[in-house]
């Protein structure tokens, strides 16, 4: 492998978040509504990665976003969306959702189901500002299928792998491996649930795979641009 640099983050380092009374329970990868480390703003484009656990009728409210891409990945249970622009769906495991502010879009997302509901969050910063907010899911993505956010120059790679099986991650300058389920090693770190990596100038990097693993995979090629 190819010296690169990278930095892991275990799932224990992850700040704390949420309302637990109300049955939210978050963990922020990065700074966060009331957690500021000036070190930890964003990885390129990527500014936030949340993991989420909602408990049975818990939820947000509606409440506003511009010029963000949000990117939803449900590990268990049934996310249900409505936002401003008349949309309502269900988004369920194996199901991609993005929501693109644009110049602001107001959404809501709960767990209307019995069971628990778990979902990973990521937003990333446009360089391209304002415009119509719109909406996407992509319904039981395939493994590797590349999806592209243009406006912020980045590609999420969804991969799953057996036990003994090698995911190649891609080269581009910022590259970050969100671990959902699975054991994998990058290099000389090894990495199970809810702990990620972040890769600069990745080149030649390749994930060994240890326990069947799905892995949410950044390939991010500029920073954004402000102003």
């Amino acid at each position: 492998m190819t010296h690169v640099r990278r930095a892991v983050q275990r799932a224990g380092e992850r700040f704390p978040g949420g309302d637990p009374e109300a049955g939210i329970e978050t963990w922020h990868a990065f700074s966060f509504s009331g957690f500021y480390d000036p070190d930890n703003v964003r990885f390129g484009p990527l500014a936030a990665c949340n993991e989420e656990h909602l408990a049975a009728a818990a939820g947000f409210p509606m409440h506003p976003h511009r010029d963000v891409e949000i990117v939803t990945w449900v590990v268990e249970g049934e996310l249900t969306h409505e936002d401003s622009a008349g949309h309502a769906t269900v988004v369920r495991p194996g199901d991609l959702q993005r929501l693109s502010a644009g110049a602001g879009v107001r959404h809501s997302e709960r767990n209307e189901s019995a069971g628990p509901l778990r979902f990973v969050q990521m937003w990333l910063t446009p360089s391209d500002y304002g415009g119509e907010p719109s909406y996407e899911v992509v319904r039981g993505i395939s493994d590797g299928t590349p999806y592209a956010l243009t406006r912020a120059d980045a590609v999420l790679h969804v991969r799953r792998a057996d036990a003994g099986e090698t995911v190649p991650l891609p080269d581009a300058p910022w590259v970050y491996v969100h671990v959902v389920r699975g054991v994998v090693r990058v290099g000389s770190d090894a990495l199970s649930a809810g702990d990620a990596v972040r890769v600069l100038d990745a080149e030649g990097v390749v994930a060994g795979v240890e326990a069947a693993a799905e892995l949410l995979v950044w390939e991010m090629h500029a920073e954004p641009r402000f102003g």
